[in-house]
């Protein structure tokens, strides 16, 4: 049976917006913890939107890392409860397999699209997911979307990969995206904002309504035989 799309709602800055995207019931909420980014969160500001995402909902919490130190990464985890880890940067195989043996979290690789040879050899990433993303000079979040052929094209090459579809993604392409490229989840920052780590509600609701009316319809049930 189709499995419904997943959604991360990303770069999520403020505890009232947290709680409002919790409670719509998406399935992931990105925090940043990379210093560069305009969404970048302090230990104790990711605290307190991690305590109303849990209050909330049954979301999980991701946070994002760039080129971080493995003890930092480690420490934030713990402080912030962080259920995944989507290392953004330019990590290699074995930052990811150290990372995954000192949290014991599920890790993301995120992996920046420009040509094809960037989805050479996915299958080395010893990860939860691959996040596919537009490269940007600020590590995604500029609404910048790539060319999704590639995605279908990493689809069919590697089938038993979750791809997380994100880059420029907002309410008005994503049901598009999810019909070329059905990915396992689409993340989005930029897309439901009305200014850098400020969520609209309206977007965001738009966003979650045009994933669910895009979703591929489930298998019909087969009637019992007689």
């Amino acid at each position: 049976m189709t499995k419904p799309t997943k959604i991360k709602i990303c770069g999520v800055t403020r505890p009232d917006d947290a709680t409002l995207i919790a409670t719509a019931g998406v399935d992931f909420i990105g925090l940043n913890f990379w210093p560069g980014s305009k969404r970048y969160l302090t230990i104790e500001r990711a605290q307190a939107v991690a305590a109303a995402v849990r209050a909330a909902g049954a979301a999980q919490l991701v946070g994002v890392f760039v080129n971080a130190e493995l003890e930092d990464i480690a420490a934030i985890t713990r402080e912030v409860a962080l259920d995944v880890l989507q290392l953004h940067g330019d990590e290699t195989r074995e930052d990811v397999l150290a990372v995954a043996r000192s949290t014991g979290r599920a890790v993301w690789k995120a992996i920046a699209v420009g040509r094809p040879s960037d989805l050479d050899r996915l299958d080395v990433w010893p990860v939860d997911a691959i996040l596919l993303d537009a490269p940007t000079a600020n590590r995604g979040g500029a609404g910048k979307v790539f060319d999704w052929s590639l995605v279908r094209n990493a689809r069919r090459a590697y089938p038993a990969r979750r791809f997380v579809l994100a880059g420029g993604l907002n309410p008005h392409n994503v049901g598009t995206a999810i019909s070329e490229v059905a990915p396992w989840t689409v993340d989005v920052a930029s897309g439901v904002e009305s200014a850098p780590g400020i969520k609209d509600a309206a977007k965001v609701a738009a966003f979650i309504a045009e994933v669910r009316l895009h979703d591929p319809a489930p298998a019909p049930a087969r009637e019992p035989e007689h």
